[in-house]
């Protein structure tokens, strides 16, 4: 047992599983913007924004947290004139009334503007505001929150050692197996992974919600409704759907309550919660086998994570849910042997979900997950799995978690750029 990886497991839950309010990539833009304003030290006369093609991606179709608009203009804004430049993914929590008016009305004078970086990072956000004459400049680049560079009318106020590195990943995973997660998971003392449970308090609430039927597509809501009218079964996989869905459709649809995110995203947060967080209280786990799964389930989805590209052409909700049948099949039956197969199983079903850009619809891939996570995990129960001779699903979990992430780091490149210039030529 490698007891040695077990304080970077914690550092890494820690770093990558962290409240955030509302899409995550819009978000790095509203930082970037709140930082500007800090440092420019005036009220913002224009605003002049790049950002990435995958960070335009999840942009474009996203609702911007209590302000009821769509998009990165509305969030470049409102992060310039009243978002928090310490907050983090929580940098426009407690906004007014007064910022969104004051952000929509600088929308409506044309004096915000958000452009295509010409830039290799995957992931990069670009402010530039302007008042008085002068001029801030802010660029974060290569993780959600990771400023890179701070200039004022032309001098550098702060530049990192490296930027373009591999992001602000202060833990390393060197060497770690999927069994490795799932020892420091079930086997760490309890006093050392409880923090998890936050997870399910925040990610929860966001659900409880969602289910109000006010936001997004209200898929939760409606699933809700279709048992009520007896088109659908109020059994455990019915409940997964239900309550994972119903915080999708909350975070997506604007709510000003945070997300527990996973990786960066708060969709993959509440699929690698909400199903765990439903199993337990079905097989009424206590708070500390609750915790377990949870860790596991989280940490398995950043350990799957860490394998592909901050931002790609494949869902990472699938990878997410990944952990989820992770917790729920050591919750129903214990073992490694059945997380295992309910994760090589996954692969060989839901391995081509694409990215198409945050947006309400993101809630249809979190059910989609969640219903893949559940089937694959009652057929580990049932000692069955899909084998190394089909697909690219290997015969040990690890070489098929390392096939996956190759298909979406090489050859669905191309497949990503497709899809962004499909969405650029729909919204022009």
């Amino acid at each position: 047992m490698k007891t040695q990886l077990w304080p970077e497991f914690i550092k890494a839950v820690k770093q990558d599983v962290a409240p955030a309010l509302g899409c995550t990539e819009p978000i790095s833009l509203a930082l970037a913007c709140a930082i500007a304003a800090r440092e420019l030290g005036a009220v913002p006369e224009r605003i002049i924004a790049k950002v990435s093609p995958n960070l335009m991606k999840n942009g474009m179709g996203v609702t911007v947290p209590g302000t009821g608009t769509v998009g990165l203009p509305i969030a470049a804004a409102v992060g310039a004139l009243g978002g928090n430049p310490d907050g983090r993914l929580e940098v426009l929590k407690g906004l007014s009334a007064d910022t969104v008016a004051a952000g929509k009305a600088m929308l409506a004078a044309h004096r915000v503007e958000v452009g295509i970086a010409d830039v290799s990072n995957i992931l990069y956000a670009e402010a530039r505001l302007e008042a008085d004459g002068h001029w801030v400049r802010v660029c974060i680049a290569d993780a959600h929150t990771q400023v890179v560079r701070i200039e004022k009318d032309g001098e550098t106020l702060f530049e990192a050692e490296s930027a373009g590195g591999g992001g602000e990943d202060g833990y390393s995973l060197a060497g770690a197996t999927a069994r490795d997660v799932y020892d420091f998971a079930t086997m760490a003392p309890y006093e050392d992974i409880a923090f998890i449970l936050d997870a399910a308090r925040l990610n929860d609430a966001l659900s409880r919600e969602g289910m109000g039927g006010e936001y997004g597509l209200h898929i939760g809501a409606t699933l809700q409704r279709q048992i009520h009218k007896g088109l659908l079964s109020d059994d455990l996989l019915s409940r997964i759907l239900i309550r994972s869905t119903a915080a999708s459709d909350a975070r997506m649809g604007g709510a000003t309550l945070p997300a527990m995110s996973n990786s960066g995203s708060g969709n993959q947060g509440i699929a690698a919660t909400m199903p765990v967080v439903v199993v337990a209280e079905h097989v009424k786990a206590d708070d500390e086998t609750l915790a377990r799964a949870l860790m596991l389930s989280h940490l398995m989805a950043v350990y799957v994570h860490g394998k592909l590209p901050k931002l790609s052409a494949l869902c990472a909700v699938t990878t997410a849910s990944m952990g989820a049948a992770a917790g729920i099949a050591w919750l129903l039956r214990g073992g490694y042997d059945a997380v295992a197969m309910a994760i090589c199983s996954m692969v060989g079903d839901i391995a081509g979900i694409i990215c198409d850009g945050a947006s309400n619809s993101c809630a249809m891939k979190v059910s989609t997950s969640g219903t893949a996570a559940y089937k694959a995990v009652l057929m580990a129960l049932d000692d069955t799995r899909v084998t190394g001779f089909e697909g690219i699903v290997a015969h040990e979990v690890d070489a098929s978690i390392d096939n996956l992430c190759a298909l979406a780091s090489g050859s669905m490149v191309q497949t990503d750029r497709q899809i962004i210039d499909i969405m650029v030529q729909k919204n022009c």
